[in-house]
C-alpha cells in the first residue's frame, strides 16, 4: 500500500545532559525531519497527579531507512509536529517489500 506522507515530523532520540550538580537530566536531540501518514487509533482518559491525562495511540507510517541508520526510528524515541508530541512505543516493517515502517506511538496531552 502506498502511504500519502503529508505530514512533517521532527524525530528526536533521548540525550542524557549534565545538570551541573553531578547529576543527569534527560533532554532530546533532534535526529532530523521524516515525511509522515498519522493515523488516530484508540483513545482514553487516565489519572494525573495534576489533572486527568488524555491518551491517544497513533499508527505513524514513514518510509523504511535500514536497521541501524539515523533515520530509522526506535522504540523511546519520539516524533514532534509543534507542539504535539508521539512517543514511538514499537516500530515494524509494513510491508513485504520494505518500503514503509508502521510506528505505533501515543501522544499525552493534559485535559
Amino acid at each position: 500500500m502506498a502511504y500519502r506522507l503529508n505530514r512533517q515530523l521532527l524525530l528526536e532520540t533521548p540525550a542524557r545532559v549534565a545538570d551541573g550538580a553531578g547529576g543527569f537530566t534527560q533532554s532530546w536531540m533532534p535526529l532530523g525531519h521524516l515525511w509522515a501518514h498519522v493515523v488516530a487509533r484508540s483513545g482514553r482518559e487516565a489519572a494525573g497527579t495534576a489533572a486527568p491525562l488524555s491518551r491517544v495511540s497513533y499508527k505513524i507510517f514513514v518510509r523504511a531507512a535500514p536497521v541501524g541508520s539515523q533515520a530509522r526510528p526506535k522504540p523511546d524515541q519520539r516524533f514532534v509536529e509543534g507542539t504535539r508530541v508521539f512517543r514511538i512505543l514499537a516500530v515494524a516493517e509494513d510491508d513485504t517489500d520494505g518500503r514503509y515502517l508502521a510506528c505505533t506511538a501515543q501522544e499525552e496531552t493534559v485535559a
